[in-house]
């Protein structure tokens, strides 16, 4: 099946699909992006994704009218490659748009807006058993709450950890645990949630602000308090939370183990008021048994 894809306002076969040599995205990285999850056809946290995607236009300074006009070109995707019975996922990129080479921005220029539609299944062993994570120095620049695609330093740490076995790096600057390379950090010490404040070094996570809202509505005391790599390694309990990810435990971060090496209480209380929120609430589904 040839995949339908949406490229400047047409959904053409992906096979179809190219853009210009000077694209700015191509050239200098020159754009945003979004990664939305879609449950049997319903998005979660849709506004989350808009809003985010509207501010890192805004702080990037591409004039981009009506983001909100996406959320119906993401609901065809879905429709037109027959993923409306699945779990997948949606990729939204914008750029800057085409321009001969030049480093400031064009005067004259229309941002090259793209979208595509792939299957994302729950990675249900690793989110039962927990994953393997390694540490590296946070070496990427000083705005990461922008959700820009210029990622070449996350694609390094990432490559790194994959070929030491582990299935994600968390990211340390200055000894203090900002994120990892694609998902929220999130320990749990007597019973409480800390994570890294908001603030230029990290990503304001969709999938943490939904962990953030369980945790009211639960009594969990969740804190948005900063923690050293050292107290990292003590934590009793340590995951991950993020679109692709979910809520992923993490059991061992270079080569020492999260208390016990196991899954704990804490997290697969979220993992299953989560899954209510998504699979269940979502789609019908309730395939987690652990």
């Amino acid at each position: 099946m040839n995949e339908i894809v949406f490229l400047n306002n047409r959904y053409i076969p992906k096979t179809e699909a190219s853009i210009s040599i000077n694209d700015r995205g191509f050239h200098f990285g020159d754009g945003v992006y979004e990664v939305i999850k879609y449950y049997t056809g319903k998005s979660f946290m849709m506004d989350g994704h808009i809003q985010r995607l509207t501010r890192s236009l805004k702080e990037v300074r591409i004039n981009f009218e009506g983001p909100e006009k996406l959320i119906a070109v993401c609901e065809n995707l879905i429709r037109m490659n027959h993923l409306e019975n699945k779990y997948a996922g949606i990729y939204l990129q914008i750029t800057r748009g085409s321009h001969t080479r030049m480093h400031a921005f064009p005067e004259k220029i229309t941002p090259t807006v793209c979208a595509e539609a792939f299957e994302m299944p729950p990675r249900k062993e690793n989110l039962e058993y927990g994953i393997k994570v390694v540490t590296k120095p946070d070496i990427r620049w000083l705005r990461c709450d922008i959700k820009s695609v210029s990622l070449i330093a996350n694609v390094l740490m990432i490559q790194e950890a994959v070929e030491q076995g582990a299935g994600e790096c968390i990211l340390v600057r200055n000894g203090v645990v900002t994120e990892a390379t694609h998902s929220s950090v999130l320990a749990v010490q007597s019973g409480r949630i800390k994570t890294h404040p908001r603030s230029n070094l990290i990503l304001p996570g969709i999938t943490k602000e939904a962990v953030k809202e369980i945790c009211l509505q639960q009594d969990i005391p969740f804190e948005e308090n900063s923690f050293t790599l050292e107290e990292l390694y003590q934590m009793d309990e340590l995951f991950l939370a993020g679109t692709g990810n979910e809520i992923m435990p993490v059991t061992m971060v270079d080569s020492k183990k999260i208390s016990d090496g196991n899954p704990g209480k804490v997290t697969r209380t979220l993992q299953k008021l989560f899954f209510e929120l998504t699979y269940e609430k979502l789609s019908g589904d309730k395939w987690w048994q652990f």
